[in-house]
């Protein structure tokens, strides 16, 4: 693994007046790797992931991303363009809800051309070829290529807004809870398809998620988080099998009871 890291979070709080989001995180993320943040509703792993991706803006601390392999560099600092150019090339945010991520006025190939677009291409011809492909690539048929989202089960739309995040290549994806309100076999097709499309594009992935089996699937990595406090963190598989806070044992166990 290389030793720079491609994404470095330092000391990086947020609050809601008293309510606590998250407090002094500090990790370090490399190319290739993939970190599973997990806890119960209210931990502040999902406050914590949208002050990584720019959706909020912290109180304290830094966010860096290795923007052209020559170090780190503050995202904080950017520009707003610069956090947007950002935000639509090297970064991808993937939504619980799929409609989030999707422009449900627009057909399924409009929504991943339509990223294509935000980059500069404008070849109408490789564009729909590029979404075509996509969508074979996801498991959609190439003939709903024109159908709109809201036609598609709630697997598709998700399957979809992976697509649409993925067409430009991005070096690190942001999941919240991607296999959040879908049905059981849905979900398990779903991550197949998530760990594959990791592994064959050497993604960096940073996921959000109360599912301990999707850590274990999925992630390399994990952060367990309380009340807005990294309480443990290690390779995901030891920390599963070897817990040693008491909050994340009582997380494990409370799936083994399950």
């Amino acid at each position: 693994m290389q030793k720079t890291p491609l994404f470095s979070v330092s000391d990086l709080s947020k609050s809601y007046g008293a309510q606590l989001g998250c407090c002094d995180v500090s990790f370090d993320l490399h190319p290739g790797e993939i970190m599973g943040i997990v806890g119960e509703s209210g931990s502040g792993k999902s406050t914590l992931l949208n002050c990584l991706a720019g959706h909020l803006a912290p109180d304290r601390g830094d966010v860096c991303f290795d923007v052209d392999g020559t170090g780190l560099v503050s995202t904080l600092a950017m520009s707003e363009p610069e956090q947007r150019l950002l935000a639509r090339t090297q970064w991808a945010y993937v939504h619980q809800n799929p409609r989030d991520g999707l422009r449900m006025s627009v057909s399924a190939g409009g929504n991943i051309g339509e990223r294509l677009m935000n980059v500069g291409a404008r070849h109408y011809g490789n564009i729909r070829q590029d979404a075509s492909s996509w969508m074979e690539r996801v498991e959609l048929s190439t003939g709903r290529i024109d159908d709109r989202p809201a036609t598609f089960s709630g697997g598709m739309q998700q399957r979809l807004q992976i697509a649409r995040n993925l067409v430009t290549g991005p070096r690190l994806v942001f999941m919240d809870e991607p296999t959040g309100g879908l049905d059981v076999s849905v979900q398990a097709r779903l991550l197949d398809l998530l760990r594959s499309l990791v592994q064959d594009l050497c993604l960096s992935v940073i996921i959000v998620t109360h599912d301990l089996a999707v850590v274990r699937m999925l992630a390399h990595r994990m952060m367990v988080m309380q009340r807005g406090h990294v309480v443990e963190t290690g390779l995901a598989d030891q920390v599963l099998d070897d817990p040693q806070h008491p909050y994340t044992q009582l997380l494990v166990s409370s799936v083994l009871q399950v």
